[in-house]
């Protein structure tokens, strides 16, 4: 099978489709960062269009061989957290209906669409009931669902949806969840190197042995990795930091101490929280602008540890800034979420 990814990011899907043996021949991505950092690890596709994806075009496929074209249109329009911008009146919001259009281009045996939970419910599911008439009018039959990435072996509470269509009458069922416990974030960054607040050398060298499985399918033969990079944080949020116990917020910070806040219970709950070592991490989202604390560290996490948070394997090299690299791991799709949808794909 062939894949043609749309609004590719930094690659997670991409990746999840390799794993499952899918090789991606079209990407389309906007951003030049994320597309730097998607050409660095799966190497130039066929088509790499680092472009508005308005202008995509229909290019030939001259292999012959089933297509899955698959992608998460912007999603940030549709998240709960963001309610002042899930409505018909974003423009971004409508990203999908290129996606559609897309897809009727090339009419891929198979599609897969991904996006935030908060998609089911932005104006009471008006895209969602769109998206499946569009797609049966083409000719696909369809199945959804909201998926957790913890149930798929990856570190984090992170819900999304999909959308598996297929053309014809090729059924298709969702991955059934993992038995088992569930990965930990002591499981999945506890091997990887100390690092202090404002840490900025990329590459550092393992410094101790990776004691769980699931550390130790991400290292692989490497000696080291790189993107160990933390924000600088001032010195007032280090000493927030310092009261926030695992698995709290900002409500543990003594309100005296958050007095640039105009109205401090307003804070979403989100702000300021220390992961707990023995549970999967919260959803990642913007790590940074939330300040994600590291278990036992007073910092932010790192752009490696937010990785492994997310199932990315240690190779994977995140490009740009590190602002920019943040913000591509934090919107990536899953790899071994994405890896559990195609699997099923291919095998049916």
């Amino acid at each position: 099978m062939i894949g043609i990814d749309l609004f590719s990011g930094a690659g997670g899907m991409s990746l999840g489709a390799r794993l499952a043996g899918i090789t991606p021949c079209i990407v389309a991505e906007h951003d030049r960062h994320a597309g730097e950092t998607y050409l660095h690890n799966h190497g130039r596709p066929s088509v790499f269009f680092n472009d508005d994806i308005r202008k995509f075009e229909k290019l030939p496929i001259t292999r012959k061989s089933e297509i899955v074209l698959f992608g998460g249109p912007p999603c940030q329009g549709f998240s709960t957290s963001n309610q002042r911008n899930r409505s018909k009146s974003n423009l971004n919001n409508w990203l999908f209906k290129e996606f559609l259009r897309i897809v009727s281009l090339y009419m891929p045996e198979w599609v897969v669409f991904e996006n935030v939970k908060g998609f089911v419910e932005t104006e009471g599911g008006f895209f969602v009931r769109m998206i499946g008439e569009e797609l049966t009018g083409l000719g696909y039959s369809f199945a959804q669902a909201i998926l957790n990435a913890v149930d798929y072996g990856v570190p984090q509470n992170r819900q999304r949806f999909f959308i598996v269509a297929s053309l014809g009458e090729r059924a298709f069922e969702f991955p059934q969840a993992h038995r088992g416990g569930a990965v930990c974030v002591r499981d999945a960054i506890f091997d990887l190197p100390e690092l202090n607040n404002g840490a900025s050398t990329c590459f550092l060298p393992y410094v101790a042995e990776p004691t769980t499985s699931y550390a130790y399918s991400l290292r692989g033969s490497q000696i080291g990795c790189t993107n160990h990079l933390v924000s600088r944080n001032s010195s007032q949020v280090l000493e927030r930091y310092a009261y926030i116990p695992q698995g709290a917020n900002w409500e543990s910070i003594p309100e005296k101490m958050m007095g640039n806040y105009k109205d401090v219970r307003r804070c979403h709950t989100g702000i300021y929280r220390r992961l707990a070592e023995d549970q999967p991490s919260v959803v990642l989202g913007n790590f940074r602008k939330n300040m994600l604390i590291h278990p036992r560290q007073n910092r932010g996490l790192s752009v490696r540890e937010a990785a492994r948070l997310q199932s990315f394997p240690d190779w994977y090299h995140f490009k740009g800034s590190i602002g920019f690299q943040q913000q591509q791991v934090g919107n990536a799709v899953p790899p071994l979420l994405a890896k559990a949808i195609f699997d099923k794909i291919v095998s049916a």
